[in-house]
């Protein structure tokens, strides 16, 4: 690992922690990913990490904050945009007929796309709309 890589990830550990401690695996190669699509069955919100400032303010506080719902996905899962980025562009093959957005979220069931939440409706937008927004899909589909 070079200079670089080893700062990224030693910096972006605290935005991996602040999702795992909530209960969500990290799917960190693009073979953990096939594996996660291929073998879960039931709903899934997958988050797609990043580094800057409204995933931090933002899309991780409202994941871990939309999770108090009654109804919520049986499954919890996050790859992270510009650190594992083979993962992250594999999941986003899956989130087909969706422009890569990061930081984004997605509801699925059984591998297929029920939800999107891309960063246009994460930026600008209040945690309570975010939160909104994630619990509706889950109420629909959970």
């Amino acid at each position: 690992m070079n200079p670089y890589e080893a700062y990224m990830k030693e910096i972006s550990q605290p935005m991996r922690d602040e999702l795992t401690q909530a209960g969500f695996s990290e799917l960190t190669t693009p073979e953990s990913v096939d594996e996660f699509i291929s073998s879960t069955k039931g709903t899934a919100l997958v988050v797609v990490n990043s580094v800057c400032g409204c995933a931090a303010g933002l899309a991780r506080p409202s994941a871990r904050e939309s999770l108090v719902n009654e109804k919520r996905p049986e499954h919890l899962v996050t790859v992270f945009a510009g650190q594992d980025r083979e993962a992250t562009s594999r999941m986003r093959d899956y989130l087909e007929g969706y422009e890569p957005s990061s930081p984004s979220m997605a509801l699925l069931k059984d591998g297929q796309v029920l939800h999107f939440i891309p960063r246009e409706e994460i930026e600008d937008h209040d945690v309570e709309e975010i939160v909104s927004n994630l619990t509706s899909a889950y109420n629909e589909h959970c």
